[in-house]
């Protein structure tokens, strides 16, 4: 801003009063954009939806035969910019807005009807104005802020010339993500192995909720659910309160900056090899990395964790509690049911995140008639009668101890799942066939456990390449390497208390 300007600009009182005589807040509008921003040319196909893991209510193959000649007779990919994202979560509240932040375009793929799940999350809802030619409560808060800076295409699998628009769209891709179930999109050809053949390059990331392997692969999941199972509510919540869920989606969120590191570093491989690679990223991975130093505690003592503190930091075991809450039961604003129930032996988690889901739960707790109940009906009316809703299935999962819960849930397609501490998640036979502990020799401690890293890679395989160090034992090595100091060198700077 020049000089001039910043004396020609009205001061902060005379803005603050301006303000207050139109009672409007004065609220930052879009920057101009004066260089390229880092994703410019870079296109997202985005078909999000909510569970991660599309297993009911996928589409069914037509005509795959006719689009695989047709997949196959396209030209290969040669420096596109763009990408394709399939079947999603709420993760991509952080990895598409980011790259939508970046200057990506996002065509987000939504079902031609009904559009996103998350389109009727409300309330709240921005209200439509009269005369928009909208019918309806308006657009759900929810929605509205994770789809900024998208553009719509409501597309359906149930066509064989929607699966033949995807094929074209994914062919004009460097990058593809999507989070359907293991193997659902090879129906499609739309599996990695297929597109490989035709586009080497191409950047294939699948999200999950656990993962391309292991013993819950075939299972959908949830935010809510990880956070249950593997570890997080358990040390979330006042000291004498229940299990709580974090107040944001908040394992998606940290799957999503995952995802989006990893295809940065593909992406960064590639430019040297010019071979891309499938990233398989799992909701159950992310969450057990970030158990972070309470993971660890775990692991080196052996013991369990410390269960939940409120908003003492876990080394001061001394403080004194809060009491717990008086109010409701934490739960998820906009879903509902959507937190953990205590049972006969424990806590489990439910998660009806739409109005079939929630049918499946009525069935299974052996309530068919909650299903037509107009208090309950709609998401919307069991958001304004979720006191009544919670405390009725409460007084029913207490019935039953959790693994009988477990049982009669399994394969219901339905999100469910067991509140575990962090002992038992590091233990979870899941965590343990996705490799996310490692035993490494430490020099000074000998076999040490540690949390190893959550994505995995096709043609790379990161990992923990070594344990963490002794105080100064590199040294010698990065003095000499990198900055060419001799022997007597680093002798003489050790001597004077420099370096170590």
């Amino acid at each position: 801003m020049s000089a001039i300007a910043r004396c020609m600009r009205p001061g902060p009182s005379a803005r603050w009063s301006r303000a207050a005589a139109t009672g409007l807040r004065r609220y930052s509008t879009p920057a101009s954009r004066a260089a390229p921003l880092p994703l410019d040319g870079f296109r997202v196909l985005d078909m999000t939806r909510v569970l991660a893991g599309v297993s009911r209510d996928s589409p069914r193959p037509h005509h795959l035969a006719a689009a695989q000649r047709q997949l196959t007779r396209r030209t290969s990919h040669t420096a596109r910019r763009s990408w394709a994202t399939l079947g999603a979560f709420a993760f991509h509240l952080l990895r598409t807005v980011w790259l939508m932040q970046c200057s990506a375009e996002v065509i987000k793929v939504e079902h031609p009807v009904r559009g996103d799940d998350t389109r009727a999350w409300g309330p709240p809802y921005a209200e439509y104005k009269p005369g928009s030619g909208v019918t309806g409560p308006g657009e759900a808060a929810y929605f509205l802020g994770a789809n900024r800076n998208k553009k719509s295409l409501g597309l359906s699998f149930q066509h064989s010339e929607g699966v033949d628009i995807l094929h074209k769209l994914v062919a004009k891709c460097d990058i593809l993500v999507e989070n359907y179930l293991p193997g659902t999109l090879k129906r499609y050809s739309m599996d990695y192995e297929t597109l490989r053949n035709n586009n080497p390059g191409l950047i294939y990331a699948s999200i999950t909720g656990y993962g391309q392997t292991g013993p819950y692969s075939s299972r959908a999941g949830y935010d809510v659910m990880v956070e249950a199972e593997f570890g997080l509510m358990h040390i979330t919540g006042s000291r004498d309160g229940p299990p709580v869920k974090v107040g944001v989606a908040v394992t998606d969120l940290t799957t999503g900056l995952y995802t989006s590191n990893s295809i940065m570093a593909a992406l960064l491989g590639r430019a040297k090899t010019g071979k891309g690679q499938h990233i398989d990223v799992a909701l159950s991975d992310c969450q057990t990395a970030t158990l972070a130093n309470i993971a660890s505690s775990c692991l080196i003592s052996g013991k369990r964790d410390t269960g939940r503190w409120g908003t003492a930091h876990r080394k001061y075991r001394r403080i004194q509690p809060m009491p717990p809450p008086t109010i409701a039961h934490p739960s998820s604003a906009s879903i509902v049911p959507y937190r953990s129930f205590k049972t006969k032996d424990g806590d489990i988690l439910f998660g009806g995140g739409n109005d079939r889901l929630f049918g499946v739960l009525c069935d299974g707790l052996g309530r068919p008639q909650w299903k037509d109940d107009a208090k309950f009906k709609t998401n919307a009316d069991r958001v304004a009668n979720r006191v009544e809703l919670e405390a009725e299935i409460e007084a029913v999962s207490q019935q039953k101890t959790t693994q009988e819960w477990l049982e009669t849930f399994e394969g219901s397609g339905m999100p469910y799942a067991a509140v575990n501490d962090v002992q038992d998640t590091l233990n979870h036979e899941h965590t343990k066939a996705r490799d996310m502990v490692v035993e490494m020799e430490h020099e000074a401690c000998g076999p040490i456990k540690m949390v190893n890293t959550p994505v995995k890679f096709s043609e790379s395989q990161p990992t923990i390449r070594s344990v963490p160090p002794m105080l100064g034992q590199h040294t010698d090595e990065v003095l000499s390497e990198h900055l060419g100091l001799s022997e007597s060198d680093i002798a003489g700077l050790k001597k004077q208390g420099v370096v170590s």
